[in-house]
C-alpha cells in the first residue's frame, strides 16, 4: 500500500494516547483493504456490485468508534467502516455480498441492505431517506425507555433531497429525538452535482429552519469525526434531541462502479487524493512516532489474512438452493396466535366507532409497551375521536401528536419495533396512506423477508365513500396493498368483529393495515362484548346462510349484500371476507362450490380491484362446480366524486342488484 510523502491534515488526539490512535488506524484500515479487495472480486465477476466509499472512511469508521456499541446506527451504502468497526464477521458479509445463506438476508438483498440487531446496525433500502424516520423511531423507544443513548443516522448530499429528510428531522426536532443526522456531503448524487440538488450554500444552513443545531467537519479527518461525535453523542445522551452534522468529503470513485467518473471535472479527484483519509492519518501517525513502516506492513498482512480467510468461508459455501417453503414462510415472523374469549358474558350496544376505540383502549392496559401515533389524535381526540380521552388516561408519551408526516411516522412506528414497542399508526384518511407508501411496501412489508426484523406496526386506515368527501377522502385504497407480500390486510365490517381483530392485529408483531369504514362509524350498531378478546386474522366469516347464489364480500359491501338479497328474497350465502390478506382460501372454495353461482362485491374500483383475484381463484379452482360464470361488481373506473347523486352513481350498489338478477337468472 502506497505511504502518503506529505500529510495535510491537522490532527488534534486530545488526550488518546498512543495504543488509542494506533486501534483507531488499524479500524480506519480494514474497510480501506476490503475495498480494493473488492473491486478486484468485482473486475474477476466474483461479486455482482459494489458502491465504493473509497476515500470516505474516516467518517464510517469514526462514528462507529464515537457511538456505545449498544446505541444503534444506520448506515448507508459507504458505509463498509461501520460495519468493519462494529465487529461484524467478515465472512458473513462476504456471504452476503455473494448472496450465500450465512448472509444476513439469506441471498434475498445485497451489499448493506441487511441489518443486525447485535451489532445495532439496521441497513439501508435502495429508496434513499427511510432509515432516517427508523432512526426517529429508534431514538424515540430510547428516550421513553430512559435509556440515555444515542442514535446516529447516516444520509447523502443526494439522499437528503428525499422529502424522508425534511420529515424526519422535523419529527425528530419537535419531538427532541436525541439523534445525530450525519450528512456524507461527497458533492455528488450518482452523476448530478450539488449545484444541481440543492440551493444552499451548506447542509448545517438547513439546521437553522428545523431550530436544532447544526455543525459541520472534515469528513475526512478522522480524528476530527471521532473526537466531534463522541462529544455530539455525550451531549444528546444527558440533553435529547437532534443534530444535524454535515462531513465534509468526496466520493473518489462512481455511485457504484458500473457508472465510473467520467463526469468529474478533470483534476477535481486528484484535489480530492490530496486529502485521502487513510494516508493522511497514517502520515501523522509516523510523524509522532506511533506508527512504523514495519508496523504499517505488518497491520496490513494481519488485515489481507482476515480478508483472505473470510473470503474463503465464504467462498466455501454452497451456493443457495430455492426452497419454495422457506421463502413464503420468512415473510412473517412466527407468532402463534391464540384466541382470547372475553372473561366475562357481558356485551353492550356499541357503535363501530366506539368499539374500535374501546378494542384500542384495552390494548394499551394489555401492552404497556403500546405507543399511538397520528396527527391530532392528543388532546383533540383524532377527526373521528376514537382516541379521545387516551392522553388523559396513557399521558402524551404514548399517545403522541404528530406533525404532518406520514412517512417519517410509518418509519418511526418501524423504529420502535426494532427497540421492541409496539405501535399503532393513525393514517387521519386511508387516501393520506400514499405519503408513506414507500415506508410500507418497501420497508415494513420486506424487513422480515429480509433480514429477519419484525415490523410490529399497526396501521388505521379510515376509508371508503358514501360520507360525501370527494376524491382525496373517499377512496378505497385496500387494493393498492394487496398485491405487497409481507402485509396483513384487515377489513372488518360490524363493530363486533372490528374490536376483536384490531385486538389481534394489535397482538400480531407483525404489519396490518386495519381498514375502518367511514360511513359505518357511528350509523352501525351491535351487541359487542365488553371485555377484552380476538378474533383469528385470516378467517372469513358467514354472515348469511343460503345455497342459491354465494356474495362475497367485505366491509360496507357485506351490509349492501345483505339488504339486496333480502328485498329481492335471494336465499344467498353471503362471506364476509374481514381479511383481504391472507385470503380465506377455503371458506371462499367452500361458499362457491355450495351454490355454483358466485358474484364478488367490492366498494373498490371495479378494475383492479380484489374481486379480480378472487374471480380467478374460484375460476381456477371450481370451475366444475360453477353454473354460472363467476361475476364482479364494483365501483366505477373513475375518481370518487363529491356530489351526492354522482357519489351514489359511483358506487356499485344499483348495479349489483341488476348483476344479482341475471346471475340468479344464468
Amino acid at each position: 500500500m502506497a505511504i502518503a510523502s506529505k500529510q495535510v491534515m491537522k490532527f488534534d488526539k486530545k488526550g488518546l494516547s498512543i495504543p488509542e490512535l494506533v486501534t483507531i488506524y488499524k479500524a480506519l484500515l480494514k474497510p480501506r483493504l476490503i475495498e480494493e479487495k473488492m473491486l478486484i472480486l468485482l473486475r474477476q465477476g466474483k461479486i455482482s456490485k459494489w458502491f465504493s466509499g473509497f476515500g470516505q472512511e474516516a467518517i464510517s469508521v469514526g462514528a462507529a468508534l464515537a457511538m456505545d456499541t449498544a446505541e444503534y446506527i444506520l448506515p448507508m451504502h459507504r458505509n463498509l467502516g461501520v460495519f468493519t468497526t462494529r465487529g461484524v464477521p467478515l465472512s458473513r458479509m462476504f456471504a452476503q455480498f455473494q448472496g450465500k445463506m450465512s448472509g444476513f438476508t439469506k441471498g434475498r438483498d445485497r451489499s448493506f441492505h441487511f441489518g443486525s440487531n447485535e451489532h445495532h446496525i439496521v441497513g439501508m433500502i435502495s429508496h434513499l431517506g427511510p432509515q432516517m424516520g427508523v432512526a426517529d423511531g429508534i431514538a424515540l423507544a430510547t428516550k421513553l425507555k430512559r435509556e440515555n443513548k444515542a442514535t446516529l443516522v447516516f444520509t447523502g448530499d443526494g439522499g437528503a433531497s428525499e422529502g424522508d429528510f425534511h420529515e424526519s428531522i422535523n419529527t425528530a426536532a419537535v419531538w427532541d429525538l436525541p439523534v445525530i443526522f450525519a450528512v456524507e456531503n461527497n458533492q455528488w448524487g450518482l452523476s448530478t452535482p450539488s449545484n444541481q440538488q440543492f440551493r444552499c450554500k451548506q447542509f448545517i444552513d438547513k439546521a437553522i429552519g428545523y431550530g436544532i443545531e447544526g455543525i459541520q467537519i472534515d469528513g475526512n479527518n478522522i480524528l476530527e469525526v471521532y473526537h466531534k461525535i463522541v462529544e455530539l453523542a455525550e451531549s444528546i445522551r444527558n440533553n435529547p434531541r437532534p443534530i444535524l452534522l454535515e462531513c465534509m468529503t468526496f466520493r473518489m470513485r462512481g455511485h457504484e462502479e458500473a457508472s465510473g467518473t467520467k463526469y468529474y471535472p478533470k483534476g477535481l479527484q486528484d484535489t480530492w487524493s490530496i486529502k485521502d483519509p487513510v494516508t493522511n492519518y497514517q502520515e501523522y501517525l509516523m510523524e509522532i512516532g506511533a506508527l512504523t513502516v514495519a508496523e504499517i506492513e505488518k497491520y496490513s498482512a494481519e488485515i489481507s489474512k482476515e480478508i483472505v480467510e473470510g473470503l474463503e468461508l465464504a467462498y466455501s459455501e454452497d451456493k443457495i438452493v430455492p426452497n419454495t417453503e422457506n421463502e413464503l414462510k420468512d415473510l412473517f415472523s412466527p407468532f402463534d396466535f391464540k384466541v382470547t374469549n372475553p372473561k366475562a358474558d357481558k356485551s353492550s350496544e356499541k357503535r363501530l366507532i366506539d368499539s374500535i376505540s374501546d378494542g384500542l383502549r384495552q390494548s394499551m392496559h394489555k401492552y404497556d409497551n403500546l405507543i399511538l401515533m397520528g396527527q391530532d389524535i392528543g388532546k383533540y381526540g383524532g377527526v373521528f375521536k376514537i382516541t379521545d380521552g387516551f392522553v388523559d388516561e396513557f399521558g402524551e408519551d404514548r399517545v403522541r401528536n404528530t406533525p404532518l408526516c406520514e412517512a417519517a411516522i410509518v418509519g418511526a412506528g418501524l423504529g420502535l419495533s426494532i427497540k421492541g414497542i409496539k405501535a399503532v399508526v393513525e393514517m387521519q384518511f386511508s387516501d393520506f396512506v400514499t405519503e408513506g407508501f414507500n415506508q410500507i411496501v418497501n420497508n415494513l412489508a420486506k424487513i422480515h423477508w429480509r433480514w429477519g426484523q419484525k415490523a410490529d406496526v399497526v396501521i388505521r386506515m379510515p376509508t371508503g365513500a358514501g360520507v360525501a368527501a370527494g376524491p382525496f377522502h373517499s377512496q378505497s385504497t385496500e387494493a393498492w396493498f394487496v398485491s405487497v407480500p409481507g402485509l396483513k390486510i384487515v377489513y372488518p365490517s360490524s363493530p363486533e368483529d372490528a374490536k376483536g381483530l384490531l385486538a389481534a392485529s394489535i397482538e400480531d408483531p407483525n404489519p396490518i393495515l386495519f381498514f375502518e369504514h367511514k360511513a359505518l362509524y357511528r350509523s352501525l350498531k351491535s351487541q359487542v362484548p365488553d371485555d377484552y378478546y380476538t378474533i383469528e386474522i385470516g378467517k372469513a366469516k358467514t354472515v348469511r346462510e343460503g345455497t342459491a347464489v354465494s356474495i362475497i364480500t367485505y366491509g360496507m359491501g357485506v351490509h349492501w349484500a345483505t339488504k339486496t338479497a333480502e328485498a329481492l328474497c335471494i336465499d344467498a350465502d353471503i362471506l364476509d371476507l374481514r381479511t383481504l390478506a391472507p385470503l380465506d382460501i377455503e371458506a371462499i372454495y367452500a361458499s362457491a362450490t355450495k351454490c355454483g353461482r358466485v358474484i364478488v362485491l367490492h366498494e373498490d374500483s371495479l378494475t383492479g380491484g380484489i374481486g379480480a383475484e378472487i374471480s380467478a381463484l374460484i375460476t381456477e379452482h371450481c370451475f366444475e362446480f360453477l353454473d354460472a360464470p363467476v361475476m364482479r361488481c364494483g365501483s366505477l373506473d373513475t375518481p370518487v366524486p363529491f356530489e351526492a347523486d354522482l357519489e351514489v352513481n359511483y358506487l356499485p350498489v344499483g348495479r349489483f342488484k341488476e348483476k344479482l338478477q341475471a346471475l340468479i337468472a344464468y
